[in-house]
């Protein structure tokens, strides 16, 4: 049975954006010097509208929320072997605010920033895993 049109056209609006967003995070390290803070916010950002993305297509709703906890354990609720990875995943949360505003937060590494893009890209590539291949972008 083919799957719905809206559906899979709300979903792949997620995976856009999520594409982006990890777009932009392997720009910024690339630059010299690399924008780590901001390749942060971007990995982060990418984790979360793919979890706000794989919701959708289960007709699961969401608060308007950064938390990747909160969205994991939901997304953990339509599928248990997402857990281990999301539960990894959850520590991303920080980086949506972290460095935006001043307040003595320490610089992370070049390899931390290449770490947590890592992650995001894994998340991501779970979650699509999971999906019907027309609502990737």
């Amino acid at each position: 049975m083919p799957h719905d049109p809206s559906r899979i056209a709300e979903t792949r609006e997620w995976f856009v954006i999520v594409a982006s967003d990890l777009r932009c995070a392997g720009l910024v390290l690339g630059t010299e010097p690399p924008l780590l803070e901001d390749a942060l916010f971007h990995c982060q950002q990418a984790a979360e509208k793919a979890l706000k993305g794989f919701l959708t297509w289960h007709k699961e709703s969401f608060r308007k929320v950064h938390d990747l906890h909160e969205l994991g354990e939901q997304c953990v609720g339509v599928d248990a072997t997402l857990e281990d990875l999301l539960r990894r995943a959850a520590s991303l949360t920080k980086y949506q605010i972290m460095y935006h505003y001043p307040g003595g937060d320490p610089e992370p590494t070049p390899a931390e920033a290449q770490s947590i893009l890592v992650l995001a890209r894994e998340v991501v590539e779970a979650i699509l895993s999971r999906l019907p291949a027309e609502v990737r972008p």
